[in-house]
């Protein structure tokens, strides 16, 4: 299973950029996995949120496949536990779907087009994250999931 991560934006902060590079290694013994940061839009202050977030999902579904099975990071998403999670991935993977993508939008969230194109939303809490911590907690869980399917001991249960 390949897993992808598209954002809009960089990382900026060294001790994030560690961390999600940490779990990103560590995720190479169980799928391929990548983060793809989408450039921030310029000028934005001469755009309205919706030209934002039309402007965004340009970008977005340019890097979306036919055959991708598109999962939105949202807030109005169903919550999982670590266990639950790592139950969803592995149920993605019973049924056969080679890609899952994985999509944290801009600051006002995604155009209809992207939630046209999704398949599933998931908000990894009731709390609001930066974009650049949201990465970092995603590839974690990501990790955690994983360790959780193969019976490893980084997830005490």
């Amino acid at each position: 299973m390949k897993i992808t991560l598209i954002t809009v934006g960089k990382t900026e902060d060294a001790y994030v950029k560690e961390g999600i590079d940490k779990y990103l290694k560590r995720l190479k013994h169980y799928c391929k996995a990548e983060i793809v940061d989408l450039p921030e839009l310029k000028n934005t202050k001469a755009l309205s949120e919706d030209q934002q977030k039309s402007k965004e999902a340009e970008l977005i579904l340019k890097r979306i496949n036919a055959t991708d099975f598109v999962i939105l990071l949202d807030e109005n998403g169903t919550e999982y536990t670590s266990v639950k999670f790592s139950n969803y991935l592995n149920n993605k993977a019973i049924a056969s779907i080679s890609n899952l993508v994985f999509v944290v939008g801009g600051p006002y969230g995604f155009d209809r087009t992207v939630h046209e194109r999704a398949n599933d939303k998931l908000s990894l809490s009731k709390m609001t994250f930066s974009h650049q911590m949201v990465r970092l907690f995603f590839v974690e869980q990501l990790y955690r999931a994983f360790t959780i399917i193969k019976g490893e001991p980084y997830h005490h249960r």
